[in-house]
């Protein structure tokens, strides 16, 4: 169990949509959301029904519009969630339903559903992975558990529940991978079984991973600062990924931070950070628009909010000390 550690950022942030041409979500007088570009110009017509916290005069985030919400008068798709465009106003795809909003972007994929199946898109909006599947784990330390054949059952509690079919599998380029027959200690342990490390790296990347190994004690115990059961310094071991590489729109590399057990940490945004393309500026993301901070400065409002809650709870027993 972890208690809350409130992290309040004063600091700029740099977003990375710098560079683009200006898009505004728009309201119609029934409150119908569509999109504008800076002069006024019309993108996507107003006709969906966002459920959100969107303001009319918002920015667009990102190299897509996300239109977190139903569109009027059409029935939603099984699964799907909201309506993502490009930023000339194509249509493109349905993200997936993920706790009541649209899917996250996990290692840089998002699910999206094409009639009733699951797939993947990047950032730029591009499928990558075809929607073949019935259902599909978001991606953890490049792979991603999917079946086929199975389907949603209502558990007693509300919630829904994946049943039957079969499971595989796949990496990032949608390949369904075999587990290793005697692993080794380096593999991937998902669901009882053991897959190949995917991540292999060149001398400036690994030179990249180096900045953060270095300082993987303090982070570590920076992140485990307000965990309620005390934990072996094992149990608090950080792993570092780049699990993506510069592209078009996207000129850095982004780093995620691991678990002992190679598990993506609980948080979807804190612990993720970016790189610039020619690995010489560190940043740290910071919210849910994937905005980002220099490394410095996050470190210095970390290293804050953890030493403010040890002063409030004496008894925590992860305990920081800044060395």
């Amino acid at each position: 169990m972890k208690k809350n550690l409130l992290t309040i950022i004063l600091i700029p942030i740099i977003s990375f949509s710098q560079g683009k041409e200006d898009l505004y979500y728009f309201k119609s007088k029934d409150s119908l959301v569509g999109v504008k570009d800076k002069a006024g110009k019309i993108i996507v017509p107003a006709q969906f029904k966002i459920f959100s916290f969107l303001k009319d005069g918002d920015p667009v985030e990102g190299e897509t519009i996300l239109f977190d919400g139903s569109r009027e008068g059409e029935k939603p798709e099984k699964n799907a969630w909201g309506y993502v465009y490009d930023r000339k106003g194509k249509f493109l795809y349905q993200p997936f339903l993920y706790d009541n909003s649209a899917d996250y972007f996990s290692e840089g994929l998002r699910r999206l559903v094409k009639n009733g199946k699951v797939g993947f898109a990047d950032r730029n909006g591009k499928t990558i992975i075809e929607a073949e599947h019935d259902f599909a784990s978001p991606f953890n330390y490049g792979y991603a558990a999917f079946c086929d054949g199975c389907d949603w059952e209502k558990t007693n509690d509300e919630h829904r529940a994946i049943v039957g079919g079969k499971w595989s599998v796949m990496n990032t380029k949608g390949q369904t991978v075999q587990p290793v027959a005697k692993p080794s200690g380096n593999e991937v342990e998902i669901d009882g079984k053991y897959y190949p490390n995917p991540f292999q790296y060149n001398e400036k990347e690994k030179n990249i991973l180096h900045f953060f190994e270095k300082q993987e004690k303090k982070l570590s115990d920076l992140y485990y600062v307000n965990f309620y059961n005390k934990l072996s310094e094992n149990e608090k071991n950080l792993f570092f990924e780049i699990v993506e590489r510069p592209k078009e729109n996207f000129p850095y590399y982004q780093v995620n931070t691991y678990d002992y057990r190679k598990k993506e940490l609980d948080m979807l945004y804190r612990f993720k950070f970016m790189v610039s393309e020619d690995g010489k500026s560190f940043y740290a993301i910071e919210d849910y628009n994937e905005k980002k901070v220099p490394f410095e400065n996050w470190l210095k409002e970390e290293i804050k909010n953890a030493e403010d809650f040890q002063k409030e709870h004496k008894d925590n027993p992860n305990k920081f000390i800044n060395k």
